[in-house]
């Protein structure tokens, strides 16, 4: 609305501003024929988040942000390969090729009990893959401070032999592999935060026995699929390396950044991660159908901006933002929105409290505690 009057400011700026690092670069793939009916994962999902981006209402100005260059959207992202995906050694090749094969001769179908198949799910899997990590590519190159993929189908479930939970391909998993694979002298040691209100088995289990990934969950305790207990700490070589927190139902706010300030972060600083990548499911919050924590959308903001910050001080601010789950079509917007608003500094967004049950504060801090004494943090 007042963009007659502020463009002067920012045109004059921009002529400089084509040289500076933006803030964010974010690219989405909507995947629009990656749809079922009735089905949470929807193609709905992506285009709530970037209308809600637009809607300056609540003082966030996006499109000025745009115009200033601090916000630059990624376009013609590529689409992945399977011959891209082979060497990140993350999906067996048997299950990529019978992937394409249900995607060409059975799809529309399930392929298993929570995840559908159509025609082009093959490809919205691969176009996932192939935005992430060009995303990656931009972050390591320093062409921007922070990257955020707004992607679906969702990954952090899939496992090395097949599909779960809505996921098809590991677009985490692969994001790792492919930091660690295409700068190998920059990128050994690679941190994994995984923010969904589900536990995210698949990263965990492809790097259960692997030393030079930190995977780190926060979840509802209970929840799909009912992994990711405290006692899941990796295995071989990789034992301490995976760190579960699962915490009780009705969780939230209070309960997950306790467990950032006092886990997620002292994990951080003893690992001293290359880059980070984060599974940003915006599932825990409280609007959501699909469980029961209860983060408030400013709660996405809080961990948003411990996020980059914990990035600036251990490894030079290189940090991907993935989106993962969130299917209430009001609150996975405000969450992601807020986390824009985190990692271009500015406050939270939010109004009003939304004048939630008091959460379980006592016994979460018990399973964070166990979890500190298991992992001695």
């Amino acid at each position: 609305s007042s963009s007659s009057s502020s463009s002067s400011s920012s045109s004059s700026s921009s002529s400089s501003s084509s040289s500076k690092t933006s803030d964010i670069l974010y690219a989405h793939v909507e995947n629009e024929k990656h749809d079922s009916l009735g089905h949470p994962e929807c193609a709905a999902r992506i285009p709530a988040i970037l209308d809600a981006l637009e809607n300056d209402g609540d003082g966030f100005d996006f499109l000025e942000r745009r115009k200033g260059q601090s916000i630059v959207l990624m376009e013609n992202t590529p689409l992945a390969t399977v011959e891209d995906l082979i060497p990140l050694d993350i999906h067996s090749q048997n299950y990529m090729k019978s992937l394409e094969f249900f995607a060409k001769t059975r799809a529309p179908c399930q392929i298993d009990a929570s995840t559908y198949m159509t025609p082009s799910s093959f490809e919205a899997a691969l176009a996932s893959i192939g935005a992430s990590n060009a995303l990656v590519d931009a972050v390591l190159k320093g062409k921007t401070k922070t990257a955020f993929a707004l992607v679906r189908p969702p990954g952090h479930h899939a496992v090395v032999k097949g599909p779960m939970g809505f996921c098809l391909f590991n677009t985490a998993a692969a994001a790792v592999r492919y930091a660690q694979t295409q700068y190998p002298n920059d990128i050994k040691k690679v941190m994994v935060y995984d923010f969904d209100v589900h536990h995210g088995n698949g990263t965990n289990d492809i790097f259960a026995k692997d030393p030079t990934v930190l995977f780190v969950s926060t979840h509802e305790d209970g929840s799909f699929p009912g992994t990711g207990k405290i006692s899941d700490i990796g295995q071989d070589e990789g034992e301490y390396t995976n760190i579960n927190v699962p915490l009780p139902t009705g969780s939230g706010e209070k309960s997950v950044l306790e467990a950032f300030d006092t886990i997620v972060e002292p994990a951080a600083r003893r690992f001293q991660p290359d880059f980070i990548v984060v599974s940003a499911g915006y599932d825990a919050h409280w609007r959501d159908p699909l469980a029961n924590l209860t983060f408030r959308s400013r709660t996405y903001h809080y961990l948003s901006s411990r996020l980059k910050a914990m990035s600036k001080e251990l490894c030079d601010g290189k940090i991907v933002f993935l989106l993962e789950g969130g299917y209430d079509l009001t609150g996975l917007p405000e969450g992601v929105k807020e986390s824009f608003a985190a990692l271009v500094g500015e406050n939270s967004l939010e109004k009003t409290d939304p004048g939630l049950y008091e959460e379980p504060f006592d016994k979460a801090k018990k399973i964070i505690d166990e979890v500190r004494h298991v992992h001695q943090l």
